[in-house]
């Protein structure tokens, strides 16, 4: 398993501890994680939570263009977080190595710009312009995001990217402005059946929560005892540990919380 380590250049991130401002912090805030045990690292500029505002292209590139230099610097691969085609475009230029897609390659522009660059893209799940309608999805979950992968796929394999795609199932923040008790449900079904994404052959890259609650951790457990490639991680050294207690068959108690991350 490899771990993207997490840096956020948006102020509206609600993990503080991992907001960067210039390429100076970055810089060290990179080197921090990489020494904590990530082995590439994953910069946005454009916070994913429901109530984060909106920033124009311009605005984007102005916030992320010094944090993506720190990081780079580093000489590890570096992942650009964006849904702007103009932003991702401006940091492959720069020297980004992937293409982490949160608009999950819905606009023609984006999926062309992945298909003309040989990086590596994480192709997150998305049930439509707004996630919030999952809550009405009836039946299995799973089944909804494994047809839903299955069209999306056959799209890249038209465009001929599908073999560089990462499947992430999109529960970073989704499903947004739920109760956290439905997330948890949400998450966990998902998280339950992972292996059944399997199917595509392709590797998986899944966002790990940061909060130190019991219930998030019994989902970090879930998700590392699924032998996942990628994980998306905020606090490394945790991951670290708590995977390899979940494959020496002793698991950490999820009562085990690091402080500071609340």
């Amino acid at each position: 398993m490899e771990i993207f380590g997490v840096v956020n250049a948006s102020p509206d991130s609600l993990a503080g501890f991992s907001v960067v401002s210039d390429q100076t912090e970055a810089e060290e805030y990179g080197a921090h994680l990489l020494a904590e045990g990530a082995d590439h690292l994953d910069v946005g500029a454009q916070a994913s939570h429901g109530n984060a505002a909106f920033v124009s292209a311009d605005e984007e590139w102005r916030i992320i263009e010094g944090p993506l230099q720190g990081l780079l610097s580093s000489g590890v691969e570096v992942a650009i977080d964006t849904w702007q085609v103009e932003t991702a475009r401006r940091a492959l230029d720069a020297g980004a190595h992937v293409l982490n897609a949160a608009d999950a390659l819905q606009s023609d522009e984006m999926i062309e710009l992945a298909a003309e660059r040989e990086v590596q893209v994480v192709l997150p799940f998305m049930m439509g312009p707004d996630p919030r309608h999952l809550k009405h999805v009836q039946g299995d979950p799973v089944q909804v995001m494994v047809d839903w992968f299955d069209l999306q796929l056959e799209r890249a394999a038209r465009w001929g990217i599908r073999e560089r795609l990462m499947l992430d199932p999109g529960t970073g923040f989704a499903p947004p402005h739920w109760e956290w008790e439905d997330r948890f449900r949400y998450q966990k079904a998902i998280y339950s059946g992972l292996d059944r994404l399997r199917v595509f052959e392709l590797p998986l890259y899944v966002p790990i929560a940061w909060k130190q609650t019991p219930d998030r951790l019994e989902l970090v457990d879930l998700v590392l005892a699924q032998e996942v490639e990628y994980v998306r991680a905020h606090i490394p050294r945790q991951i670290r540990q708590r995977h390899a207690a979940v494959r020496g068959g002793t698991p950490l108690p999820t009562s085990d919380l690091w402080p500071g991350y609340e």
